[in-house]
């Protein structure tokens, strides 16, 4: 025990020593120093600034707006030769944490800043200053740059934006070094960091005369597609694999047109969706293409069902079906959609099917004697009329079904050619994506 309260006694002096030479040397440091001006004994001289970046947490991405939020911590460091001191002098003293506004700093600023509300600068930060005169000054940010936005491929895009660093007054004389670093990354929901490469470029203002360096780090992002496949992607293809079915649907149920218009009317919602947070530009989304290919395909789909129900409905005022019609449609492409009328079936003729009566309905059975009785004459007759009536029934219902037999062979084909466009659609869809 009594060891123990001798070690704290002692590490009780040496701090209050320590404290004591700290603040002697920050007395005699700041005696004749000025913070306006560059800390170099010769002007004609350059001073080299590090500065790196690391890449915290992208906030937020707004596309409509094309500004990114990020979060970033930004490390400064570079040679002050007015705060240098000789460590034996000041018991050994290496280093000190300092207020940043006591000490010059370079005026480093991003350049392409969006933010309109946030005019502060960095925060002041502590520095830390070493005897040797290296000042290094650690502070975060949270920043929003101007991004130009390319959503050609939204939602499976790529993105690169561009954060530039540079000093706001200072030309080429003053040099950076840079480095960057993406080691403490926080993940995003919705968009992946590839990497944060840094290049130095110097620029010839039209301005100026003199040569001004900036460091452009370029942030490689790739959006997180899943929660756009199951809330925008999915439901389409769904609802695009309705259009089809409606040329499944029976002419006599009368909803035929309804389920084409409201199924348009669906897609049209998730179009307004994707177009309110899309930036306003030439570049039409991936989704939005094939939004609009399934809308006019939908389109098309309405207007031919309401073609082919005007055909369904041809009654007996209408024109007989024409040989052709009959040859290809009814003949051939019935069979091979496999469209049959009730009690026909793909093993039974047309033609094998009996007349429901006798072509001479007055024939008797057993003696094939014809009535003839003069009291008969009248009934006769009256019997020959209504057989002559159901004869042109039956040939009115005939040519009505005919008519009725092309628009559902009809119907069949076009779900068939409108399956496989939906099917091509999406395959098309996801090899661009990919």
């Amino acid at each position: 025990y009594n060891s123990l309260v001798h070690k704290l006694s002692l590490f009780h002096i040496v701090f209050s020593a320590q404290g004591r030479f700290a603040q002697k040397l920050l007395n005699d440091l700041m005696e004749n120093y000025s913070n306006a001006l560059r800390p170099v004994e010769d002007t004609d001289k350059a001073l080299n600034v590090t500065l790196q970046i690391t890449l915290s947490q992208i906030k937020d991405m707004d596309e409509r707006n094309q500004v990114l939020t990020t979060y970033l911590w930004v490390r400064q460091i570079w040679h002050d030769a007015y705060l240098c001191w000789d460590k034996d002098e000041y018991d050994g003293l290496e280093v000190i944490r300092i207020p940043g506004n006591l000490v010059w700093r370079p005026d480093i600023v991003l350049y392409n800043n969006a933010d309109e509300e946030d005019s502060s600068g960095p925060p002041d930060t502590n520095v830390v200053l070493r005897y040797n005169g290296e000042i290094t000054w650690d502070s975060p940010a949270i920043t929003k740059s101007s991004c130009r936005v390319d959503v050609s491929y939204f939602p499976f895009d790529s993105q690169e934006c561009n954060l530039t660093f540079g000093s706001w007054t200072y030309n080429g004389n003053q040099v950076y070094a840079l480095d960057s670093y993406l080691s403490d990354f926080v993940e995003n929901v919705e968009w992946e960091c590839h990497g944060m490469p840094a290049v130095k470029n110097v620029i010839m203002y039209g301005c100026c005369s003199d040569p001004y360096p900036d460091i452009t780090y370029t942030v490689l992002l790739k959006r997180r597609s899943s929660f756009y496949i199951f809330n925008l992607l999915l439901p389409c293809f769904l609802i695009s694999f309705l259009a089809p079915l409606g040329f499944y649907l029976p002419a006599d149920s009368g909803e035929k047109v309804s389920l084409g218009v409201t199924v348009l009317l669906a897609l049209t919602v998730f179009q307004l969706m994707v177009a309110e947070s899309m930036p306003p530009s030439e570049s039409v989304p991936l989704i939005g293409k094939y939004y609009i290919a399934t809308m006019t395909m939908i389109t098309a789909s309405t207007s031919l069902t309401i073609f082919i129900m005007n055909i369904h409905f041809c009654g007996a005022e209408a024109k007989p079906v024409p040989h052709w019609a009959k040859v290809l449609i009814i003949d051939y492409m019935s069979k091979i959609f496999f469209v049959y009328e009730v009690g026909e079936n793909c093993t039974t003729a047309e033609s094998d099917r009996g007349p429901l009566f006798s072509e001479d309905p007055l024939t008797t059975s057993g003696t094939g004697s014809v009535c003839t009785c003069g009291q008969h004459q009248k009934v006769v007759r009256n019997i020959e009329y209504i057989a002559n009536c159901f004869r042109e029934q039956r040939a009115h219902q005939a040519k009505g079904a005919e008519w009725k037999k092309v628009a559902k062979v009809m119907d069949r084909f076009f779900m068939w050619v409108f399956f496989i466009m939906v099917f091509l659609m999406s395959i098309l869809v996801m090899a661009k994506a990919t």
